[in-house]
């Protein structure tokens, strides 16, 4: 990764600085050097005067007269173009600052996404480096405008706080390409759902990696990435590569929740296929309501539905342990059916609350 404390010479000559003194050494005239070189006059003088380049066939014409070695004048053509890249390279920099000023950089370091660094244009170095673009036009184009029309990538030009949330769905990608699975198997992926459901009823302490397990199985990649502040985002179903990617934030710390997220991005998979991206609370501009009503109504129907909602509710006097009795008959996790009461508001949030597991996945990932 090139920065900007990387030792480079701070001004690079032009080739003409020492054809032009080896001319005088030679007492030579422009036109008779053009002469014997066989080029036009006017070529020879815009090289003399560091406005063209010198060509590798001008450095073995020049070998002859000059009796200086061609690989001399093609390395200090070389060396002045780089310096000149450079240049403009740094321009790119320092243009760049109040692009970069917009990131969550501190946090993104805190997570090591990026090196810790105070000095701005390093930091526009390392966001760079960490989009894989050469510019912030490059940024733009691919997160706010949209033009790679794949899956992995959607406007978020009317989000909240696009530049936190690229950030995120940037790490995921990263993350992503860091898992190798078979291609995906949307048979093995649906029955594997049904496992899956298991490891939720049962909710274990190695409950995400078995999750992971499965659906890698099926050729899902699944993994956690920490949240950035300003982006209340839950989770995030793409096609990376010709592979689904499901990224969670595990954004409320509880099972009912994180269960809920997972089957929503896992329907989005079943239901839309490789063209459609889902970022889950997130208002952009390419999501759909009504694939959304559908992910969520894929959810609801594999872990608790609405005909079983209804039954529950039936109940007069429900009690606690009704709860309880429910969720084995649904074979369901008793916080699933106490999240859903509670959002209906059937009962109030101070219930069941010993049945509502926290959930940290950074530990699990760093475990």
């Amino acid at each position: 990764m090139a920065t900007l404390n990387e030792y480079y010479p701070e001004v690079v000559l032009h080739p003409s600085s020492t054809l032009n003194e080896k001319l005088r050494e030679m007492k030579m005239s422009r036109k008779e050097f053009a002469l014997r070189t066989g080029k036009p006059e006017k070529t020879i003088i815009a090289i003399l005067k560091g406005e063209s380049s010198l060509t590798p066939e001008m450095a073995v014409l020049f070998e002859n007269i000059t009796k200086i070695p061609a690989h001399f004048w093609i390395n200090k053509q070389a060396r002045y173009n780089e310096y000149k890249a450079r240049l403009n390279r740094k321009k790119d920099v320092e243009q760049a600052a109040e692009w970069t000023k917009k990131f969550p950089y501190n946090e993104m370091a805190k997570q090591n996404w990026v090196p810790k660094t105070l000095n701005i244009e390093e930091r526009t170095i390392h966001l760079f480096d960490y989009f894989a673009v050469s510019t912030h036009e490059g940024w733009q184009k691919l997160y706010m405008e949209s033009e790679l029309k794949v899956a992995a990538y959607a406007s978020l030009k009317h989000t909240s706080d696009p530049y936190a949330i690229s950030a995120w769905l940037r790490k995921g990608e990263l993350q992503a390409d860091q898992i190798s699975i078979p291609n995906f198997n949307l048979k093995v992926f649906k029955e594997n759902l049904q496992a899956i459901k298991e490891i939720m009823v049962n909710q274990s302490s190695g409950f995400f990696t078995q999750l992971q397990n499965l659906c890698y199985q099926a050729g899902v990649k699944v993994f956690y990435t920490p949240k950035l502040p300003k982006v209340p985002i839950n989770g995030s179903t793409r096609w990376i590569k010709d592979t689904p990617v499901i990224q969670l934030t595990a954004r409320y710390k509880q099972n009912d929740r994180f269960w809920f997220t997972f089957f929503h991005e896992a329907g989005h998979i079943i239901l839309h296929g490789k063209k459609y991206i889902s970022l889950e609370n997130i208002d952009f501009s390419e999501a759909d309501p009504e694939k959304e009503k559908q992910a969520h109504e894929f959810a609801e129907e594999l872990i608790f539905s609405k005909e079983q909602e209804k039954e529950v509710l039936a109940k007069d006097k429900l009690v606690f342990n009704d709860i309880i009795m429910f969720s084995k008959k649904f074979n369901t996790h008793p916080a699933i059916i106490i999240g859903r009461l509670q959002h209906l508001g059937k009962i109030p949030y101070s219930v069941g609350r010993e049945y509502i597991v926290p959930i940290n996945l950074s530990v699990v990932e760093q475990s």
